[in-house]
């Protein structure tokens, strides 16, 4: 199984074929990147539907206590893709101290280039209760309230 397995030479994610089915879709937004830490998180997006730009793994997060910086993941990769065709950039890092961190790193990191950075909502869990919500959580869902 390893030498069929490599990474995806476009978004980093594991692939049987270089490029991956998704990067080679050309009904897919290539000008939309989706940034992911993890290749599961590539997988987790495609389940929930609705999304049909490109992805960029990064294979971690920054976390300097770990001694993982941006040499440690695929940040040179993903900024070499923004020198071109991307528009922007949807950051979809965990809602962590680690994922909060690589984000805004990878936004100013991004933004001279000229490409739009994003950032996935995060709030209160479809089927979840108020009374049970964190402080930061509600906080958050309320500052990213959307017009109905």
């Amino acid at each position: 199984m390893r030498a069929k397995i490599n990474f995806c030479s476009v978004c980093w994610d594991f692939t049987e074929q270089d490029p991956c089915p998704i990067c080679r879709d050309a009904r897919r937004d290539s000008s939309l990147v989706c940034v992911v830490a993890q290749p599961q998180d590539v997988l987790a997006v495609e389940r929930a539907g609705g999304y049909h730009g490109c992805y960029h793994v990064l294979h971690g997060v920054l976390s300097p206590l770990d001694g993982i910086g941006p040499g440690d993941l695929r940040v040179t990769e993903l900024v070499k893709r923004c020198s071109g065709e991307i528009k922007e950039v949807i950051i979809a890092t965990n809602p962590s101290v680690e994922g909060e961190t690589t984000a805004m790193y990878l936004a100013k990191l991004l933004r001279p280039l000229g490409v739009r950075c994003s950032r996935i909502a995060t709030g209160v869990p479809m089927g979840g209760e108020l009374e049970y919500a964190d402080r930061l959580t509600l906080s958050r869902a309320i500052h990213g309230r959307r017009e109905m």
